[in-house]
């Protein structure tokens, strides 16, 4: 039997995260396909195809071919059990990735070769330097045209504001690529394009090896063993500890539809990935190796199955073992509870578990006990740290439209608003409830929801702001003058905290001119 810490050693519990389109489902597809976890690739894919009873919500996925859930996989890789957190990569359900991002160790971040850093790769990066999470990039789609790789790594630096390290490195791109070169294990792996096999790998001692030259012909070896000379020059050796720091990311390059470089990537990460880390509570740092188990609630899936109105609140397990049957405490209601059919995921299949350790993910069934931050121990007092709300960008009033539904209407709002599809808040001078979010889809998915889940009808109408922020201050008459002056547009969240909704650019940057003493927070996290 494996001790505490042999189980919380072989974990590695990460995310991946990208812009639409950079190729995050087939990276996780074809790191499943190494675990043995399924046996084609394209089954995630048409899974998603095939699978129509999965639930009422993946209607929307069908119809758009986009991931709006997290999807959470664990599967083992030699010593290693690998947890992967599969995130949406459209905008609109960032909210759902930016929780994610708490729950995991570290982060690989897909980049396309053609597009390089796109927006939302942006503010994914800046949650993970808050966070200090390490990062290692992959850049995708080398068997097309794209740019220049030093061009990608400058931009990299710049755009992602951190140092990079390159630990392979292409022959050629597009129509020419021959291949990679692995810099981390100094070997060199031949390109065949094939979807379903991995490619040749060709042992040598060091990149002056006579038979670089065969393999790819002496033009490209040449310009290999340059780049490589300058790779040498420009950035600093690699060192694991800063990459631990969230200082430094490795680069990897290949092609995921081709199952091309994907190896390397994993065999490095799986050696260089931190364990489960410490975790920071109100009360105390949590450490994983310690015997008493603690976890928290990272996020709620509602309606996994439509025949059975089920939510699953995924817990993220921060210390100890997790035990089926246990008595556990549920500190926001302080009531003990007990976990008769906790789940592991394997994508859609679901089984239950007997136990789970330091950085595994475990779905329980939730009949209206949970919301996100929700901590579940022993029995210790602990809370852990919160779980940013970031400032929503578009705004409407949400209007009832059947006034024999209202109550339906309210348990609705709440139970969407648990879940963390969007921000509520009420304004203080009209008591209009106000549905923030960060992107148009979500409207879409609450009035569908709230229709076919609560029979609940509401429209939306339009309102005209900029930002909701959070407002404090030390100095109380600051405050309350502040309030006065701009009461027509002063709300408060559920957790009753001001809020000042700005209608412009320009009025926030005033009011933080005029009022020096108030502190302007754009996530909840303050």
């Amino acid at each position: 039997m494996a001790t505490l810490n042999e189980e919380i050693q072989r974990r590695r519990t990460f995310a991946i995260i990208s812009h639409p389109d950079a190729g995050k489902t087939t990276l996780t597809e074809k790191l499943l396909l190494f675990g043995g976890a399924i046996h084609i690739a394209g089954a995630v894919k048409s899974n998603k195809i095939k699978k129509t009873a999965t639930s009422d919500w993946m209607e929307i996925e069908k119809q758009r071919g986009i991931s709006v859930a997290t999807s959470v996989m664990g599967f083992n890789y030699g010593d290693y059990k690998i947890n992967i957190l599969d995130t949406p990569g459209h905008q609109d359900f960032a909210e759902d990735t930016y929780r994610t991002l708490t729950a995991v160790d570290s982060v690989i971040i897909v980049v396309d070769v053609a597009k390089g850093v796109e927006q939302q790769t942006r503010k994914l990066m800046e949650v993970c330097r808050m966070r200090n999470t390490p990062v290692i990039i992959f850049v995708n789609k080398l068997d097309r045209e794209g740019r220049d790789p030093f061009e990608i790594l400058d931009e990299l630096e710049s755009e992602l504001k951190i140092n990079v390290r390159p630990l392979s490195w292409p022959i050629n791109i597009g129509a020419k690529f021959k291949g990679v070169y692995n810099i981390f294990e100094n070997t060199l792996d031949l390109f065949t394009p094939d979807k379903q096999k991995v490619s040749e790998r060709v042992e040598i001692d060091d990149v002056n090896d006579q038979r670089v030259d065969e393999a790819v012909g002496e033009t490209d070896a040449a310009k290999l063993r340059e780049d490589l000379e300058l790779i040498e020059g420009v950035y600093p050796e690699f060192n694991v500890d800063d990459y631990l720091a969230g200082q430094t990311a490795p680069v990897f390059f290949g092609s995921a539809l081709n199952t091309f470089g994907v190896k390397e990537l994993l065999d490095c990460f799986v050696k260089i990935a931190p364990s489960p880390r410490p975790v920071e509570a109100i009360e105390r740092t949590v450490r994983p190796d310690e015997q008493a188990f603690s976890g928290f609630v990272f996020k709620i899936h509602a309606n996994m199955d439509p025949n059975h109105r089920s939510c699953i609140a995924f817990v993220k397990v921060c210390s100890g073992r997790f035990e089926r049957n246990a008595n556990y405490k549920h500190i926001r209601s302080g009531k003990m509870m007990k976990f008769s059919s906790p789940t592991a995921f394997m994508a859609q299949k679901k089984n239950i578990v007997d136990e789970a350790f330091s950085g595994d993910i475990v779905g329980i069934p939730d009949t209206g006990n949970f919301k996100i931050g929700d901590t579940l121990t022993e029995g210790e007092n602990i809370h852990f740290k919160g779980l940013p709300s970031f400032s929503p960008e578009m705004f409407k009033y949400i209007e009832n439209t059947d006034p024999m539904k209202s109550k339906q209407l309210e348990k609705g709002i709440q139970q969407l608003m648990d879940e963390g599809v969007a921000q509520l808040f009420v304004n203080q001078f009209n008591g209009r409830k106000i549905i923030g979010t960060v992107g148009q889809l979500q409207f879409e998915v609450i009035q569908y929801r709230l229709l076919h889940e609560y029979g609940a009808q509401c429209r939306w109408e339009p309102i005209s702001l900029y930002k909701a922020c959070w407002i404090e201050s030390d100095d109380n008459d600051a405050l309350e003058a502040f309030k006065r002056r701009k009461h027509q547009f002063m709300a408060i969240d559920r957790e009753g905290r001001d809020v000042f909704l700005a209608d412009s650019g320009y009025v926030l940057q005033m009011a933080q001119a005029d009022f020096p003493k108030i502190r302007f927070h754009f996530s909840s996290e303050f």
